[in-house]
């Protein structure tokens, strides 16, 4: 019987014992923590959730270290692969664990390096808009989409992931892409028109003048809080320009302790920290359609605000190799 290994992935517990002819776990944890930041990425836009996104990581790490490397064709690839099914087996248990949820629920929010932005593709892809438009896909369709649109691997790889035919897959792909493209924000849209809106809206708060927001916000805005039934917040929809100034009015805002707002990178965007005594009491963040803010998604629940005190890093690539000569 081999030796427990004792090294664990960085941010994982100690792996399992295995039988196998394991790979050195040194060379393990290298090619790891070389894909980890894509591997994370892949399972966060999966899921909507960085706790279950770590929780798949830690869980990929323990069958890692236990592989054979004379059966690894391509590191990258093999990962991915471990990393799809893990989040699809996730993704049914949380589709339970949101069916029970209370009121509305929305992704867990990070806060994401300033030069995530400058990877357009990589900063749609995670943003809180686009993350509520993956949670109308099937899981099978979400993973899909998230492996070929986001991080284009190709058709072949995805079918050995998903357990699909690759012709199979290319319909999902077709689908899943029609479907989002039907749903996701239109427009072109820069950072500095959502960060006069979250201005507006950082304005309300802290001034209760409304009339700026007033003027970005559209007929069919809508307004979704998440408190995961721990916090105060909206346990339905909000729709309307008039409905979600009312809101605002009457107190959305409102506490008794001194509150702070300050502009933020959230998910590969412009978004807003709310601090209440000090502490992050909420994060805030908008879709922006043809210069209008479409949607306002206000995140209060605290299981989902333990990430948004220091950056997460997102990635569609693995980590440059460092030369250990130099």
């Amino acid at each position: 019987m081999s030796q427990r290994r004792s090294n664990p992935s960085p941010g994982t517990a100690a792996p399992r014992e295995s039988t196998q002819q394991n790979q050195p776990v040194d060379s393990a944890t290298a090619v790891f923590v070389i894909h980890r930041n894509l591997l994370f990425t892949v399972a966060y836009e999966m899921l909507g959730s960085a706790t279950d996104a770590e929780d798949v990581l830690q869980e990929t790490w323990l069958r890692w270290i236990g592989v054979d490397p004379a059966t690894v064709r391509e590191e990258r690839a093999y990962l991915v692969r471990i990393v799809t099914r893990l989040a699809l087996d996730r993704m049914r248990a949380l589709g339970r664990r949101k069916e029970s949820y209370v009121g509305p629920w929305l992704p867990e929010p990070l806060l994401t390096a300033p030069d995530v932005a400058e990877d357009i593709e990589l900063a749609e892809s995670v943003s809180m808009a686009m993350l509520l438009v993956l949670e109308t896909l099937t899981p099978v369709e979400r993973a899909v989409f998230v492996l070929r649109e986001v991080f284009d691997v190709p058709y072949d790889e995805i079918a050995e992931a998903v357990g699909k035919s690759p012709g199979a897959v290319r319909q999902l792909a077709y689908r899943a892409r029609a479907h989002v493209a039907a749903r996701r924000p239109r427009g072109t849209v820069c950072a500095d028109q959502t960060r006069a809106a979250l201005q507006a809206f950082q304005q309300a708060v802290e001034t209760g003048e409304l009339q700026s927001l007033l003027d970005i916000l559209a007929p069919n805005v809508v307004a979704l809080s998440d408190g995961g039934g721990i916090k105060h917040a909206l346990l339905q929809p909000i729709v309307g320009a008039d409905r979600v100034a009312r809101l605002l009015e009457g107190g959305w805002w409102k506490r008794t302790a001194p509150r702070s707002v300050e502009l933020a990178q959230i998910n590969g965007e412009p978004g807003l920290l709310v601090r209440v005594n000090g502490e992050v009491d909420g994060v805030v963040a908008v879709r922006i359609e043809n210069g209008y803010v479409t949607g306002a998604y206000h995140v209060r629940n605290p299981e989902k605000l333990k990430r948004v005190g220091r950056e997460t890093a997102v990635s569609r690539n693995p980590a440059p190799v460092r030369d250990e000569t130099t």
